[in-house]
């Protein structure tokens, strides 16, 4: 009774598992279709479908995948993977780079190289942290730290290549990441500012950690700082110059005496004491009516040191 049992258990199962794939289809390709491929009648094929549910954006037929242009492929299709809207353009769309983009996102391009490029095992479609390394430097030292700038970034394009599928690793020069308008404003400020570096995250992992920010003191060392510049010594003060003694003018010892002779003047410097004592015998010798003293006595009174000053 057991044995009877279990075969129509099967056969009810098999029937029911029949029942679904004749009434479920799903266009799925027919075979492996890389990144801008045309969909043709030729190259995708209609099979059946046993889940009671279809993925989102899939077709049932031919004419409903045709039925409105011809559509193009944004990512590699393998071979009976089923055709979803999302891996395609839209009727008559060409296969450009704007059509891979989601809503209110935005495409920039980073340039790396064989190092912060993960040695060219980046793909499209894979998902990358941005980091941002600069370096701050005063009048005394220089520091250098990491800023893990965006998180779970997605990767639409390597260089000119926007399909994931890729045997071998190439060193790529630029990396396409599709970011929002705020996240592609620091992208720019931060090409200016420092250097960029992408890490590969695990396929799947959109776990978002806290930004911490790595400086040099936390590689293991202590950080060799420069040596203070000491200020300048201040100049030394010069002693201030000696005051020279104040020399009194002695006051002047001799007179001008103007001697005219043959309607021409000379001036004679005299020595005051000797027009003293001319003054002095004359006053003696005739009083009051002492006579002026004439040139021929003036010169007589001049004494050897006398000098003409002028002449006219």
């Amino acid at each position: 009774m057991g044995g009877i049992a279990a075969f129509l258990a099967r056969n009810w199962l098999l029937s029911r598992t029949q029942d679904s794939f004749s009434n479920g289809t799903i266009v799925a390709a027919a075979r492996q279709l890389p990144f801008g491929t045309t969909l043709t009648d030729d190259n995708v094929e209609v099979i059946p479908w046993a889940a009671k549910t279809v993925p989102t954006g899939a077709f049932a037929s031919k004419k409903e995948l045709f039925k409105e242009g011809r559509r193009i492929t944004l990512a590699a299709v393998e071979r009976e993977e089923p055709i979803l809207n999302s891996k395609i353009t839209g009727p008559g769309q060409p296969a450009s780079l704007s059509t891979l983009l989601v809503e209110q996102k935005r495409a920039i391009t980073v340039r790396v190289d064989d190092v912060r490029g993960v040695a060219g095992f980046i793909q499209p479609n894979d998902s990358v942290d941005v980091v941002l390394i600069r370096s701050v430097s005063d009048s005394s030292s220089r520091r250098d730290y990491s800023d893990l700038l965006l998180q779970d970034v997605k990767v639409i394009a390597v260089d000119q290549i926007a399909s994931e599928r890729n045997d071998h690793p190439v060193v790529a020069k630029a990396v396409t990441l599709e970011v929002t308008p705020y996240e592609a404003q620091k992208i720019s400020l931060a090409t200016s500012v420092g250097h960029l570096s992408l890490i590969l995250r695990k396929a799947g992992d959109s776990n978002v950690v806290a930004d911490r920010r790595v400086t040099e003191a936390d590689l293991g060392h202590s950080v060799v700082a420069a040596p203070p510049v000491s200020p300048p010594a201040p100049a030394a003060r010069l002693p201030a110059p000696a005051e020279k003694p104040l020399v009194q003018k002695q006051p002047t010892s001799y007179a001008v005496v103007t001697v005219m002779r043959n309607l021409r003047t000379e001036d004679y410097n005299v020595f005051k004491e000797k027009i003293r004592g001319a003054r002095a015998d004359g006053e003696t010798d005739g009083g009051d009516d002492a006579s002026p003293v004439l040139p021929q006595q003036a010169d007589q009174g001049i004494s050897e040191g006398a000098r003409p000053r002028a002449s006219d």
